[in-house]
């Protein structure tokens, strides 16, 4: 039981990653507060969850929303006395297809998806650190992407953002290392979840293109599941990490230290079968 006796947020926690981490970190012992602007989706997670003998809650939260925020911080100090363990994992590209190159976009486009993928983790983050500050002990996941450090197709919003969260948890890292609060960041690879959905049904095409991804990025020749995740994070947020902060963790099957000169290129792929 490495979370024995612990308390988690985790947002974006209906689905994909977050619902794997959540899964996982209950399995060790935590009390996981799931958090997500799915309703419907929290609620099933919890109650998977407890139907295990876990302890969960759910509590529909808009990361851009700091009213919604503050009301999740304080049902979670009020179920479960204390807040542990942050995980920043809600972000996404809804309504974009996935695509946002140089030219395609305006302001408030921008705007949207950056409130989502960078000043959202921020407003929760400042939420939860009085409490941690107080107990001068605590945990920060933040779940970055591999379009922020090695993209494949054109993104900028969603890439930049992914990429300042980042530079976030590095600076807070900096900032609250005297609290014994310690930040650290996953970068995902190819992860096969739900995020496809929008791009790619379930089917023989999709199923194409992830043997494809997988055989020109991934060294492992594999997608990427919610639990490769989920044991990354149990690591960064649990004990077996206590001296470890401020690090950046690729898990991609090797992706990162591709050699050959390939790059598969997402957006063509697409294209090119007419799927985008």
């Amino acid at each position: 039981m490495l979370l024995k006796d612990k308390v988690a947020i985790i947002t974006g926690g209906a689905k994909g990653m977050g619902r794997g981490i959540a899964h996982k970190f209950a399995a060790e012992g935590c009390s996981v507060a799931v958090c997500d602007i799915d309703v419907a989706g929290v609620r099933a997670v919890a109650e998977e969850i407890k139907a295990s003998g876990g302890k969960a809650l759910s509590a529909r939260m808009d990361i851009t929303k700091s009213s919604e925020i503050e009301e999740t911080v304080a049902k979670v100090l009020d179920e479960f006395g204390t807040i542990d363990i942050l995980v920043n994992n809600a972000g996404g590209v809804p309504g974009t297809h996935a695509t946002g190159a140089s030219g395609t976009f305006g302001e408030d486009e921008w705007d949207r998806i950056v409130s989502i993928n960078l000043k959202g983790p921020w407003m929760v983050t400042e939420a939860v650190l009085p409490v941690m500050k107080e107990k001068r002990t605590g945990a920060l996941l933040f779940i970055s992407s591999m379009g922020a450090v090695s993209p494949v197709v054109s993104v900028l919003h969603y890439h930049s953002a992914k990429a300042g969260v980042i530079g976030l948890s590095l600076n807070l890292a900096f900032e609250l290392a005297p609290f014994n609060i310690r930040s650290n960041t996953i970068v995902p690879g190819p992860i096969e979840t739900p995020f496809w959905d929008s791009l790619l049904p379930a089917g023989p095409e999709r199923d194409a293109f992830f043997s494809a991804l997988s055989k020109h990025e991934v060294p492992l020749e594999r997608m990427g599941s919610a639990e490769d995740i989920a044991g990354a994070a149990l690591f960064l947020c649990s004990n077996l990490s206590s001296f470890v902060t401020g690090q950046t963790l690729c898990v991609a099957g090797g992706q990162p230290m591709m050699s050959n000169g390939a790059v598969f290129n997402i957006e063509r792929y697409l294209k090119e079968r007419g799927l985008l």
